[in-house]
């Protein structure tokens, strides 16, 4: 068996993983944060749903070059543009969340515990380190920049998920209605950074940490 077949075949099976994941942390956290009113829930579902084009994008990446159809200058061109189009949608979704926290803290308007946001962020902050270190491991194999920025992506959404989690268990547990916008504010820094650098990245999904 062709090692870098195999290696290819084990990037994709953890894409398939990432985009599983994803679809459920962008429904339940949009569900949740709808039903709550949490700004920072849904700035987190709108940002996994981001990261589910980006896990898409890597693994339409690594099925072209397992089957050796597309030339390697069409696929970097390919995910040059969705690192455009991803960065640009996060810089706008930072945009909405730093106006929608800033309107919430001045008009004191308090959003609803959220216990199934809760769960959802301690869920990530499990899953997604397991994931990060199987795309790293399959990155170094292959030597695959583009793997390597899709991982790093993840490494954002684990920064995201702890700080939603502090946000949300200190609403719950201490009523202080402020904690929700705050940490949304603070998904921000993510968001945007995450952003830039997809802006500005020349391989992968352009989230290189």
């Amino acid at each position: 068996m062709n090692v870098r077949a195999a290696d290819i075949r084990a990037g994709i099976r953890v894409e398939w993983l990432t985009i599983f994941w994803m679809v459920i942390e962008a429904l339940v956290s949009v569900g949740a944060g709808l039903a709550a009113g949490s700004i920072a829930l849904l700035a987190f579902g709108l940002d996994s749903v981001l990261e589910l084009v980006s896990a898409g994008v890597l693994m339409w990446r690594l099925r072209i070059e397992s089957l050796g159809v597309v030339p390697p200058n069409r696929i970097e061109q390919a995910e040059r543009q969705a690192s455009r189009v991803v960065g640009w949608s996060l810089l706008t979704l930072a945009a909405y969340v730093v106006i929608q926290s800033g309107y919430d803290l001045w008009t004191r308007a308090a959003s609803e515990s959220s216990p199934v946001g809760i769960g959802l962020a301690a869920s990530a902050l499990l899953v997604m380190p397991a994931l990060i270190r199987t795309k790293l491991g399959v990155a170094s194999a292959i030597n695959s920049p583009a793997l390597k920025g899709d991982a790093a992506c993840g490494v954002v959404c684990v920064y995201m998920a702890a700080t939603l989690l502090v946000g949300l268990v200190l609403r719950a547990w201490l009523g202080w209605w402020w904690a929700d916008p705050l940490a949304a504010l603070g998904i921000v820094y993510f968001i945007v950074r995450e952003g830039r650098e997809a802006l500005t990245a020349h391989d992968g999904c352009g989230c290189r940490k």
